[in-house]
This record gives structure tokens, sequence and C-alpha cells, in this order.
């Protein structure tokens, strides 16, 4: 699927249907820069609806794999499909095709000069192609949006071009240079997911490669304006199909629009029969005919129900519960019947005066803060120990994940945080200072283990540029050592600097950094104690933090961003985190000494992990590993036992490493200058992490009561409740430096009301009251 056909298209089907307005008589009202909605007059659909007005299909999530990249000829810079003998623009006027189809036809210029909402504008996209449609929005975004605005684009594509054929089409139109460039630096590995990009401080894209329809499917958000786009009906029937108009439909906010270059009959059938309303007007060039439309009324106002919006469109303002009553729940949506209490709450409104605290200044805390001050969103960070204390506080930390052999939400969660971690941090710090993109061994040193990673690479055919299998030599050269074990190589993975990253992230522009410790929180409820001039007039609740001062702050939205359970105040503390201790070893060998010591090019992990070499200003160098794992354990001392322990470790991963050092230095590892630190990782019975709503049990046990009885059989048709303005991130164990970055992005797309940078089930697997449902069933 692909932004632009050839210009003479033709419809696949030539049975001629009437318009609901003519090219020659249509009135000023009816053409397509008309800004009130035109009821549908197309005749009655030839086609059953596959679903439920506002509702997307039921599919099946794809497996996780590698997807066949677009097979390409070339016309000089015009990219032609092999698959599909179709060009993806014309060289001599596509650029104008684009923007009379989908620019012009969704009135997006007055659209984005009168845009004033707090979210962003959302565009969703059927097929990416070359992008040169998304590029010309976001340049005509950027001309003529208030300086505030922000957008969002959402676009499908099955077969992503190569990063080197993507750049090579976008040089036709040198003007877009500014938006291109950022686009093909982050352009993502051909995988099945969501990849959010961002083109601009004020444009985010989300390309979801795979299928569209299953990809749209699981889309949490709404859309504006569409651009239903792809190669030509008669050359891919197969896309253009009752389902796909369905899914769209069934993310669509009340008043979007929609856009297409065809005006086949079975795609006008089929757009009515999910529930848009469509109208020809003029096409491009020699493209007679084109059709653009709006959502039909009652689709419209099952989707603002659906959404949440029919009070607040009404009202102006969405009246919000005090922590004393069940959270407004909404509608349940029909895809969550079985698991109701995964529906997410209906946010209050966010507004530019909202104010955000998040409790927590480690890489959970720092990068929600960062991820909302991006957005323009007013952030006090809150800790009693400055940024990057306590799990966060080591010099050095992996970049990595460890993936189970059968596909199961985990792993698909893992490996979507990996990426979007490498594209954060290199967006962030482009120069490395922070980071390192070095790459990541996982050795397989038991026949288990190999086992395990073979079935694993059996199971997931992904591209090489995430994941490969490499054998003892190949791992050797990876790694600048000789290394006597198979395993797997992690290209994206790499090395932070925990500490730093963390107080990096605390001085973000808009972050208010906060010392106190807070010994308490609570709901004032929508009207009560608002600080002077802090009244955001949405109706919503707001939260009160106490701290051991006596000074208290107000805000309209809690993050609790905190690691350790003993740290979580009411009414979390029924999270069922478990504090890990671990202690890693630090040999730091002065400039004099560093000269001849073996260096590392990769991290390295088996039982536990070994990072490259740091290299200071001074001319010394550090070497990091460890580290030990010890639930239960509350000694903070440093232990010498500890140390031997991450010793034995790392000889027994790279044997051939640790005899260089150990002749470099002359003297045994356990005997060198050591230092240790010692800290507690906050981890979740399954091991992922909770990232959302905060649920709110006492409610929850009372409406799923049923459920210890016939778990299966007796679910209540009741959306969870959920503490109103309450968000949680922790629990991300030792592995928080790829986690927490894409959990901070999914909160800050819940919590302003955007599409989620995650697939609907990632989100639901992460949902901090996964648990708590677990618990009611067996009657905990």
């Amino acid at each position: 699927m692909n932004d632009r056909p050839s210009s003479p298209r033709q419809p696949a089907s030539a049975t001629p249907e009437p318009s609901a307005s003519s090219v020659s008589d249509a009135a000023p009202k009816d053409r397509p820069d008309a800004m009130t909605r035109k009821p549908a007059t197309t005749p009655p659909s030839a086609i059953d609806p596959v679903t439920a007005p506002g509702v997307v299909p039921e599919v099946p999530l794809a497996p996780l794999a590698a997807l066949e990249e677009a097979r390409l000829e070339w016309d000089d810079a015009a990219p032609q499909a092999m698959d599909y003998g179709d060009v993806y623009f014309s060289i001599h006027d596509g650029r104008a095709e684009t923007v009379h189809v989908f620019l012009d036809s969704n009135r997006l210029s007055e659209r984005f000069r009168d845009w004033r909402e707090a979210r962003p504008f959302v565009i969703g996209e059927t097929g990416f192609g070359t992008g040169l449609n998304i590029l010309c929005a976001a340049q005509r975004f950027l001309a003529t949006a208030p300086a505030e605005a922000r957008l969002h684009v959402v676009s499908v594509e099955k077969h992503p071009m190569r990063a080197a054929d993507l750049e090579r089409a976008l040089s036709a139109w040198p003007d877009l240079a500014s938006l291109a460039k950022p686009l093909v630096a982050q352009w993502p590995a051909a995988v099945l997911g969501v990849h959010r990009l961002w083109l601009d401080e004020r444009i985010t894209l989300d390309l979801h490669f795979g299928d569209a329809v299953e990809r749209l499917s699981r889309l949490e958000g709404g859309v504006d304006a569409w651009f239903l786009d792809g190669f030509s009906p008669s050359k891919n029937p197969e896309m253009w199909s009752p389902a796909l108009f369905a899914a769209m439909a069934g993310i669509s906010h009340p008043e979007a629009t929609f856009a297409t270059f065809t005006a086949a009959g079975f795609v006008r059938r089929g757009l009515r029969a999910a529930g848009f309303a469509w109208r020809k007007v003029p096409g491009h060039g020699m493209k007679r005919e084109m059709i653009c439309g709006e959502l039909d009324a009652a689709t419209s106002a099952a989707r603002a129900e659906l959404m949440g919006l029919s009070e607040r469109q009404e009202q102006h303002v969405q009246p919000r519960p005090s922590l004393t009553s069940p959270a407004q729940r909404g509608v349940l949506h029909p895809l969550r019947r079985e698991q109701p209490w995964t529906q997410p709450p209906q946010p209050a409104p966010i507004s530019r005066e909202t104010h955000v605290a998040v409790l927590g200044a480690g890489i959970a805390g720092t990068s929600c803060a960062e991820a909302l001050a991006r957005r323009g969103v007013k952030v006090t960070l809150i800790d009693a120990e400055a940024p990057g204390a306590r799990a966060s506080g080591n010099t050095q930390g992996a970049l990595y994940v460890k993936l189970a052999a059968e596909t199961n939400p985990a792993s698909r969660f893992q490996l979507a945080a990996l990426q979007y971690s490498r594209r954060w941090l290199a967006s962030l710090d482009p120069e490395q200072t922070l980071w390192s993109a070095s790459g990541v061994l996982q050795l397989a040193t038991s026949e288990r283990e190999r086992k395990r990673q073979q079935r694993f690479a059996d199971n997931h055919p992904l591209p090489e540029a995430l994941l490969r299998p490499v054998t003892a030599d190949q791992a050797s050269q990876i790694a600048g050592s000789e290394i006597t074990f198979d395993g797997l190589f992690y290209p994206v993975a790499g090395w932070v600097r925990p500490k730093a990253l963390c107080q990096h992230l605390a001085a973000t522009p808009g972050v208010n950094f906060r010392q106190a410790r807070i010994e308490a929180i609570q709901s004032l409820g929508a009207e009560e104690g608002r600080e002077e001039g802090g009244k955001t007039g949405n109706g919503a609740p707001r939260w009160q933090l106490q701290a051991s001062d006596g000074s208290c702050l107000e805000v309209d939205q809690l993050i609790v961003a905190l690691g350790e359970q003993t740290h979580l105040p009411e009414p979390l503390a029924h999270l069922p985190l478990q504090p890990i201790r671990g202690q890693v070893s630090e040999i730091t060998v002065p400039p004099e000494q560093a000269a001849g010591l073996p260096m590392l090019d990769s991290v390295v992990c088996a039982g536990g992990y070994v990072s490259p070499c740091q290299r200071h200003a001074d001319g010394s160098v550090t070497l990091s590993f460890g580290a030990t794992f010890a639930p239960r354990d509350e000694d903070d001392s440093v232990r010498e036992a500890d140390h031997i322990a991450n010793v034995a470790e790392l000889r027994s991963a790279l044997p051939a490493f640790v005899a260089a050092w150990e002749q470099a230095r002359g003297v045994r590892l356990e005997d060198d200058a050591w230092q240790g630190r010692v800290a507690w990782r906050a981890a979740s019975p399954d091991k992922s992490p909770l990232a959302g709503p905060a649920p709110d049990a006492a409610q929850w046990r009372e409406d799923y009561a049923a459920m210890a009885f016939d778990a299966k059989k007796r679910v209540p048709s009741l959306s969870g409740a959920h503490l109103p303005g309450l968000w949680l991130s922790t629990a991300h164990g030792s592995r928080g430096f790829t986690t927490a970055p894409l959990c901070a992005e999914l909160i800050a797309s819940q919590l302003c009301g955007e599409p989620l940078p995650l697939e609907r089930e990632l989100a639901e697997h992460l949902h901090p009251g996964r648990r708590l449902i677990r618990d009611i069933v067996q009657r905990r």
C-alpha cells in the first residue's frame, strides 16, 4: 500500500451511481472546502456492515515477524512497485495531486489555522509509501497552524521501503528536505508493530507496519482526517475492503473527514456501509472525479458515545467524580466485553494550564516528565533525592531485552520498547554523550539456553537489523574479545549513563524539579482546595501531595513513578511490587595504568552483564559489571561476597577477557581495587511494568466479585473504575532504561488524548490492575 497510484487511474468498477453532488451544479456548501456537514444522499448500501456503527472489526493479532520490503523499479526518481504494477507518485504532478486530493479535500489549511485544542490534530493514512502525502501535510501544518498546535499522524504500510529507497524517492522534492531528513534518519526496521517517530518538535508520526485492517483494528485513538490512499483498487483490491472502511470508522473522531482519489463504485458502497457519507468532487488532472466526505450522523453519534464525548459536547465541560465514588466509566466498548477492566478511563479534558506532578525522579519518572514537557504540559518532578538516585543511579547500565522463545505480550512489548528507546535516545542525544549504540550480545552459556535461543529464532523471523543469531566466532568479532559461546546479537541495543541521563531529562524545559519527601497523597474532588490562580476549569478532581516538611502541592494529574513498595502511598499500597536487591561492581583504572587494557566493543549478557569500559575526561577508564539478583534482601551494605559472585559470573561468560584484564593489571579481578553500589529494583510478579491509569482497588473488588465464582461466564459488563487523574509507571525491574521511555510515551498519550504508541493488547498487558483481577478471581 502506498500513497500515489499513477495519475490517469480508472475506477475498478464502471457501474454508475448517483453522486451526492454533481461537479457542475454543486452549491458552495457542498464543495470540499466547505466547513458544514453535508448529509449523506447516497443510495442504500448494497454491502452489509462489517460491525456495529463506529466499532472496529475484531481481527487476530498478526505474528511478530519481519515484513516483506517493497520491491521497486525506478524511472529517474519515481519508484514503481513491482508487485502491484503501479507507481507511488507521478514525478510530473504527483505532489499537486496530493495537495488537491488529500490536503484541500480535507480542508486542512483552514482546520489547521483554526485548531485550538490542546490535543493534536490527527491524520490517518491507509498507505504510507514514500511519505509524500504526510510530508506535504506536515509542511502545510507548519505554515498555517498556531504555534502551540500539534499534529499527530497515523499511517499504515504493509511493504515498507528501505531507507535508501525512501531517501531517493523524496529527493525529488528538495523543499521537503527538512522533514524528509528526520524521517529517513529514524526509519525503522521492517517488522510488524507501531513505530513512533518525530518529524518536528510539534509533529509526531506513528508508522503502523503491517496489514491495514489488522493494524487499524487495534489502534487506540481518534482520527480527524483520513487520507484513504493506496495502490489503485484495480491493482490492489484486497486493501479496499469493507473491513478497512469499518476500521477507519471505528477509530474516527465524531467530526472526522476523509478523501480519496478513487470514485470506484465498490469503494463508495463500502464506505457508506461503514458509516461514511460521501460525495463526488472534481478529481485531479485526467481523473474526472474523486470522493470525499465525513462520518454520517448515526456513526458520528456512536463514536461520540464510545469516546465519552457526548456529554462534553453538550455541556462543554465533562463533570468528574470525587475519589469516593466510582470513576466515570463511559460506554463499555464491544471489544472489551471479555476484559472490561482494561477499558481506559474517560480522561479529563486537558488544557494548556494543566499541571501534572511526577513522583519519583528515576528513569521512570524523568522520562514521564520529559514526555509531558515535550507536549507543552507544565510538570513538577518530585523526589526525596536528586534525579538519578537509587536504582537509576548507576554510572552505566545496559539497554537490552530478553525475549521469550514463544511469542507473548511481554516479548512484543519489550521489542517495541527497545526500538523506541533507541530512536528516543538518538533524537534526545545525537552525539551519544549519554548513551552508546554498541549493540548487545546475549550468550548461550548452557545447552538449555542454546536450545531456547534456537526456538526463539525459529519462531521469530525478525530483520537482522534488530536481532540475529551469531556463532562464537561472530560473537568474538562483535565483542572484540574471544568468546566460546554462540548467542544472539541485538544491533539496536547498547548502554546508557543512567544518572547523567536522568539529570538531563530532569532539566528539560518545562520541568520544575522539587526535592521533597512526599508522605501522603489525596484527592480533593472537583472543586476543593484550589490554589490561587490554579483552577483549570475542567471539572476534574485535583490531587494534593503532602510533604514531610508540612508543605502541600496541588496538581491536576499525578503520575507515581516510584520503584519500591515501601514508598508507595495510599491508595496504591495494594500493588504487587517486589523489591529486588542488586549489587554492581566497578573497577576504575587511573590514566597512567589504562594503556594496554582489553576493551569490549559491545555489551555482553549471560547470567549477568558487562559493558564496554567508560572512558572519562581525565583519561581513566571504568569497567562495570554485575549485577546480583536477590529478592527479599534488605541489606544495604556493599558485600564482598556479591563482588566475588559478579566476578565469577563474568569469568564464566568471558574467560579470555578476564584473563587479558588480569594480565594487564597484574592482579586477580577479585582482588583488584573495586567499588560496589547497592540498589533495589522493583518488579511485578509477571516481570512486565505497571503503566497506565491507577485502578480503584476497592471498587474493582466490588464490581468484579462474581468472577471469583466463574471467571469466564460471570464477567460484568462494567468498565473498570479508575482513580481520576492518577497514573502509574513502575515495576520496570532490571530493564528500566529499555521499558520506561515507551511507558512514559504511553501515559503521556493517554493523558493528552492522543493515539497510543502501542497496540491495544499491549497497552492492556501493561495495565496496573491486571494482578488485582487475578487476585479477585483466586479469592485472595
